[in-house]
């Protein structure tokens, strides 16, 4: 644990309230839950999708909805292999202060392959402003802006310190899992910390 926290106090503001400012609208599941989970994705990456829409679904039903596991999403956008990934990561961004983080997630992976290889994927993620309950004139301003730009490089930098190298990667209570693992790795994993975690 203590690798990914001195990342995030690298990635974001000194302040304490300035960092649950930025990490609470992107997390899911309660701030006292026994064990965090830090998910480090790419919007674009085809394994982080089927992670997404496969397997997260339980993990939200049996590890978050139960109090168990609280999870984060940080941006680890890969360029390099993912041409759109960063553009998609702002849009991300400027949707979560809006508050509607986890909606535009659902949507980015849901549509990936329709924006994926776009030479210029703007006007489609402009288009999903409006289904999305976001307000056009704020993203557009946050997506003009520098700010969105610069926490999708911090994410990906604290991401890079924490030992993150491929998409998705987990960091899990002082361990990384690596890859989009079926549910029963997750589970057995999962299980294994929380009842560490509870028993001490």
């Amino acid at each position: 644990m203590a690798r990914l926290l001195i990342a995030l106090f690298l990635l974001l503001p000194a302040a304490a309230s300035a960092q649950d400012t930025l990490i609470a609208p992107r997390a899911k599941g309660s701030v006292s839950a026994p064990v965090t989970v830090y998910e480090m994705s790419d919007f674009q990456c085809p394994f982080c999708k089927r992670f997404a829409e496969q397997t997260f679904p339980t993990i939200e039903k049996e590890y978050i909805a139960t109090g168990k596991v609280r999870w984060v999403f940080i941006n680890l956008p890969i360029p390099e292999l993912h041409k759109n990934a960063i553009p998609a990561a702002q849009f991300g961004v400027c949707a979560m202060k809006q508050g509607k983080f986890w909606p535009t997630h659902d949507r980015l992976f849901a549509t990936q392959e329709q924006w994926a290889d776009l030479k210029d994927p703007t006007p489609f993620f402009v288009s999903l402003i409006a289904p999305l309950g976001l307000t056009k004139s704020t993203m557009q301003a946050c997506l003009e802006g520098p700010e969105a730009s610069r926490m999708v490089r911090s994410d990906a930098a604290g991401a890079a310190r924490s030992g993150a190298r491929p998409t998705p990667s987990f960091y899990i209570e002082g361990g990384m899992m690596e890859g989009a693992q079926p549910i029963a790795v997750f589970r057995q994993v999962l299980d294994s910390v929380v009842a560490a975690k509870r028993g001490k």
